[in-house]
């Protein structure tokens, strides 16, 4: 049986259409899909994800802990600071990708993916046994509502007497918002600036409400997971179950720069990646020439030969044409005219560096 957010209410009242999502039922769209990616990228966008994980990770050693469990230097971050990394396995294959708070010198908070965090979780307490930490999902403790867009920091700016403007970004900081205690972070996931907000599950509706209020003037629009896949596509930024996978490592999916060989001590993983070979295939962006899109799973193929495959696709309201993300072969590369195999026809496709979206600053 699915779970429900905090905000299941607010969603249905809204008209949502409701769709199971790693076991949560979550908003898709509240109408038109296209609507709610335009506002995010020209004014703002109001998102529940309250279906993510959140795991402290509190002690002594916890950042040593996190060391050793994860491929990033967490250690170091300065209380207040925010990065992104991976948990892999012994062999490197991704099991999530994470973004890590440190809330207090002794206080770190793991952001792990719905279908993912318990596994995140077991994980983590199993391989900070050996270290002065204690784990703890505290997921159930938490609301998480995101405020997407270029007009976000004006409408979160009528709430708050929090510094917005000097907050960067990767950074969070304790403040209160229409009168809710909530941890404001200036992260997200739509390649857009905005911030996430972590708050008590009880305050969440309160929140969502006092939001949209404060941006009805400002093109604020409440967003389901479809414009979220979108935004993210565009912004080249990857999904768990699609770009990363556990048979793929941090190299793999171009994101090797997360891995921190030169921490100190060892961290899970870190002999099967140090001893990595170049990837035999990239993670590269595909634009479509013609109107038919590239779907996840869909051979991309040179001459009629396959020579890899598409994790993401759909249509760009940004670029006005079809775009994906896909592994390709990277021989294939160098030799160019690829196509995607759309049920039997053979789309022509251009590659293009990602993101295929890059925010103004």
């Amino acid at each position: 049986m699915s779970r429900s957010t905090p905000l299941r209410e607010v969603h249905e009242g809204l008209g949502a259409t409701l769709t199971d999502f790693a076991g949560w039922q979550m908003p898709l769209r509240y109408g038109s899909e296209s609507a709610e990616h335009n506002a995010v990228r020209t004014a703002a966008g109001l998102f529940d994800l309250s279906h993510m994980g959140e795991i402290h990770v509190t002690g002594p050693q916890a950042g040593e802990a996190l060391d050793y469990a994860l491929v990033g230097h967490l250690s170091v971050l300065e209380p207040g600071r925010a990065r992104y990394t991976m948990i892999v396995t012994e062999d490197g294959g991704v099991l999530d990708d994470l973004i890590v708070y440190r809330l207090a010198p002794e206080d770190f908070m793991v952001v792990a993916n719905a279908s993912n965090y318990a596994k995140v979780a077991q994980e983590l307490t199993e391989r900070a046994k050996s270290y002065d930490a204690q784990v703890e999902d505290r997921s159930d403790a938490y609301a998480l509502v995101a405020i997407q867009g270029p007009n976000s920091t004006a409408i979160l700016g009528k709430l708050t007497d929090a510094d917005l403007v000097g907050l960067k970004y990767y950074a969070g900081l304790p403040g209160t918002v229409a009168g809710f205690e909530v941890m404001i972070a200036r992260t997200g996931y739509t390649g857009e600036d905005g911030f996430e907000l972590f708050a008590r599950p009880e305050d969440a509706a309160g929140l969502w409400n006092a939001l949209t209020e404060a941006g009805a003037e400002l093109g604020l629009r409440p967003c389901g997971l479809s414009a979220r896949d979108t935004l993210r596509l565009e912004a080249g930024m990857p999904l768990y179950g699609n770009e990363l996978t556990a048979e793929m490592t941090p190299f793999d999916a171009g994101l090797g720069r997360v891995v921190k060989f030169d921490k100190p001590g060892d961290f899970v993983g870190k002999a099967a990646l140090s001893g990595h070979p170049a990837p035999e295939r990239r993670l590269v962006g595909l634009v479509a020439r013609g109107r038919r899109v590239p779907r996840h799973g869909y051979p991309v193929t040179r001459e009629g030969e396959v020579v890899g495959v598409v994790t993401s696709g759909a249509p760009s309201q940004t670029l006005g044409k079809p775009i994906a993300m896909a592994y390709v072969s990277a021989d294939a590369l160098e030799k160019g005219n690829l196509a995607v195999d759309i049920r039997g026809s053979q789309e022509p496709v251009d590659v293009v560096d990602l993101p295929f979206y890059r925010r103004s600053k």
